[in-house]
């Protein structure tokens, strides 16, 4: 049966699995690195904080583009993302920490950008088993509550990505500068200017329509 790739949830889960199958590709080539432990949690911890924030930008495009149907795709983007904080997580304590709890509860303990981390992805747990239609009914407005948790998980992610690095503070600056963008147009008069915005947009869209049409109509 053929694999119906003109359904939107197909495409974005074979985007979704790129990360994944780029770092199987460069672990068959060899092209991991001198230290391909630090590669792969480098990697995983990145494209989770890149989950998180392409997961929270959908109500932001979704408002701006008046395309309901965007919300549809929030769980899957949302699900890869915990999927990439298990591999994050595995990575650390089997390749890392080779499984002893004992270094494992030392170096939560003792690094803070170990403690923030962990914290993000303990509090990523629940969100993942509630993403189901079934808990959504079940808890009501609670799963709503609850789900906002994704506020503070990214805001841990930047910290952690932030406290990791030691010289070149760019790139987690960058994804702190985006999660403050994707924080702001949620407030009242972000949400206001996301409306005017792509009311603007539609009246743009909309003259240049009208322009064309009376343009062949002249032209006939």
């Amino acid at each position: 049966m053929p694999v119906p790739l003109r359904r939107p949830k197909v495409w974005i889960a074979l985007v979704c699995l790129l990360p994944l199958m780029r770092l199987i590709f460069l672990g068959i080539g060899g092209g991991l690195g001198a230290n391909p432990i630090e590669f792969i949690t480098h990697s995983t911890g990145t494209w989770t904080l890149v989950g998180l924030l392409v997961t929270l930008s959908v109500t932001p495009l979704r408002q701006l583009t008046g395309r309901a149907d965007l919300i549809r795709y929030r769980r899957m983007l949302g699900l890869f993302t915990f999927f990439y904080a298990c591999l994050h997580f595995v990575t650390y304590i089997w390749l890392d920490q080779f499984f002893d709890p004992a270094a494992i509860a030392k170096d939560i303990v003792k690094r803070p950008f170990i403690t923030v981390g962990f914290t993000a992805f303990l509090l990523l747990i629940p969100l993942a088993v509630t993403s189901t239609h079934a808990m959504m009914r079940r808890l009501g407005r609670r799963w709503q509550q609850l789900h906002r948790l994704i506020y503070l998980i990214a805001l841990l992610g930047v910290i952690h990505y932030l406290w990791l690095v030691k010289k070149d503070l760019t790139e987690p600056l960058i994804y702190g500068a985006v999660l403050t963008l994707l924080l702001v147009v949620r407030l009242p008069w972000g949400v206001s200017l996301l409306q005017a915005a792509r009311s603007r947009f539609v009246s743009a869209s909309s003259g240049g329509r009208q322009s064309g049409g009376r343009s062949a109509g002249r032209a006939q």
